[in-house]
């Protein structure tokens, strides 16, 4: 993550507000309504049924209520080390690190006016002491809210919920120009003021970020959180507030405004996402389409069709996911019967029957594909555009779709046949890489400009990020892997602790503390927590997981895992 320093110049226009006079403070103090009523899923109702029936005056609460109810609301008991108790046929006797975990994640909480708001990117595990940076990351901070929700914490997520929805409303400028209103920032700081007695919020729309780029993921991690709060608790008062229904429209109006797309993928700058640095994902890479994917359903899940101008966005939401997941099954989906078919593209076909669409060359094909591809397994290549593919492997976007099931359940399962056959590649002896491969030579001059921090096998360029690992724990449930995930864990076990939870590790097999890793850093001490209460109790899942949906039917016919 990138930020600017602690005692860095608060930013301009959108920096810094006394809160006070916002009244979405008053619903702090509302507790929420926990419905531990356990439903039948409606898994093989399609998004437009659900919508329809939303049409005829059913509302946004019932098809909560009755789609995806994997998940228990109200948490159980807790564990002597902070978790959920287990059920009897799960249980299993807690590593000791998880309580050394739990005890550092709450080192890390940073309150707002006396009420905890959030987890800051890194805190000295024994003195408490703020390290590097204190802001509080909206991407960073969703594994530690999934922690708290499947603990049973749920005022901690609320109160994040609501304080970044407060920001959104900022005006937001860089220089001279102004940001759309559905903007969610990067990040925020509580800054206390100890003469005055007063805290305020000063908040980083990308106008503080290497690169001046503007996070485009921190909208879609807000809807998805906001989904799995009111999945997690029952909760449907906060998600049906006019203020909550007005930053989820904000958000959707923002990514689905007309423009001169061809695709139904999000056009992107370079680093605007978890990828926060010059890396070459720029165009449309795998890690925004499947979030925003993801969002959009969950979009269609919360909005309520009464309120005033949901119907036409609802609709809007609805005609862009099928469109969207057909374009991401067909053109981003490879394996080996699909790198054969480009590997003997024809090309310059001028025609609305073109087989080669994008135009893409297949002298292009990097030659480490060739052997990487086994014949078993596929997944979603980083980027397609004209005349342009890339081929890298992307962990984050690939495991979403899984979780959003923008991958097929054929798909999903290649996607982890993949990881499994190449787990050498893939995890090595630090689970996850965030992509592979490293770029090096002149393609990481051109690629990166020079950038010292992303060389070969560190940080974003082929680096091994431990936070991931909650992500690969979900993907691993949701297609009955858990042999993956419970491997993947171990070799987590054995270093994190030891390593004094490192932000990522360099090296082709990720053997090495990162040479500018921050240690103590909270992500990966939230991401292994809920990578061992998700194995401990399965039905978390329910919180970041969608069920495919039956009316999207994929494109692509191929098998998981195509053999010869």
């Amino acid at each position: 993550m990138e930020a600017a320093g602690a005692g860095a110049a608060t930013p301009s226009h959108a920096s810094m507000v006394d809160t006070d006079d916002f009244d979405l403070s008053r619903l702090l103090n509302h507790r929420p309504r926990i419905n531990v009523e356990r439903q039948r899923s409606f898994d093989d109702r399609s998004l437009g049924d659900l919508y329809l029936s939303a049409m005829d005056g059913r509302g946004a609460g019932g098809y909560m209520d009755s789609y995806e109810s994997m998940y228990s609301p109200g948490g159980g008991l807790r564990s002597l080390t902070g978790t959920p108790a287990s059920s009897t046929r799960l249980s299993f006797e807690p590593h000791p690190l998880v309580g050394d975990a739990w005890d550092a994640l709450r080192r890390s909480l940073v309150c707002f006016r006396g009420q905890p708001l959030g987890t800051i990117a890194a805190v000295d595990s024994s003195s408490g002491e703020v390290l590097n940076y204190d802001q509080v990351f909206v991407r960073d901070f969703v594994p530690s809210a999934l922690a708290f929700l499947m603990n049973g914490e749920p005022e901690i997520v609320k109160n994040f919920l609501l304080k970044t929805l407060l920001l959104q409303g900022w005006e937001k400028r860089i220089d001279r120009f102004k940001l759309g209103e559905g903007a969610m920032p990067a990040s925020f700081k509580v800054l206390k003021d100890p003469k005055r007695g007063v805290d305020t919020l000063a908040a980083d729309f990308g106008e503080s970020a290497i690169g001046r780029v503007a996070p485009a993921d921190s909208g879609f991690w807000w809807i998805i959180l906001l989904r799995a709060y009111t999945k997690s608790t029952g909760d449907h008062t906060l998600a049906e507030t006019p203020e909550c229904q007005k930053g989820i429209r904000l958000i959707m109006n923002q990514c689905l405004a007309e423009g001169f797309d061809t695709f139904p993928t999000l056009l992107c700058a370079d680093g605007c996402c978890m990828i926060d640095r010059r890396m070459g994902v720029y165009g449309y890479p795998i890690e925004i389409q499947a979030l925003f994917f993801m969002s959009l359903r969950c979009a269609l899940l919360l909005l309520k069709p009464e309120a005033e101008g949901n119907k036409d966005i609802m609709e809007r939401i609805v005609t862009r996911l099928h469109a969207l997941s057909y374009h991401m099954r067909t053109y981003f989906w490879l394996d080996f019967q699909q790198l054969n078919v480009i590997y003997r593209f024809k090309t310059e076909e001028y025609s609305h029957t073109a087989v080669n669409k994008f135009n893409v060359i297949p002298e292009s094909i990097p030659d480490w594909l060739f052997d990487f591809m086994p014949s078993r397994g596929g997944y979603f290549v980083g980027n397609v555009s004209p005349a342009r593919m890339d081929f890298r492997w992307f962990a984050l976007g690939n495991c979403v779709a899984i979780l959003a099931s923008l991958a097929t359940p054929e798909q999903a399962g290649a996607i982890m046949d993949l990881i499994e056959e190449r787990w050498e590649d893939l995890i090595g002896e630090m689970p996850l890489k965030i992509c592979y491969p490293a770029i090096e030579g002149h393609e990481w001059q051109n690629v990166t400009g020079c950038d010292p921090k992303n060389t070969r096998w560190s940080y974003h360029n082929g680096g091994s990020w431990p936070v991931l690992i909650w992500l690969l724990t979900a993907a691993c449930i949701k297609t009955g892997r858990l042999k993956i995930a419970r491997r993947a864990i171990d070799l987590a076990e054995a270093r994190l602790a030891r390593d004094s939870w490192p932000e990522y590790y360099d090296g082709k097999l990720g053997r090495y503390v990162g040479k500018q890793a921050r240690k103590h850093q909270t992500w990966s001490i939230a991401g292994y927590l809920v990578a061992k209460m998700m194995l401990e109790d399965p039905s978390h899942l329910g919180m970041i997981s969608l069920e495919e949906d039956k009316a999207m039917n994929p494109v692509l016919k191929r098998s998981a895992s195509w053999t010869v």
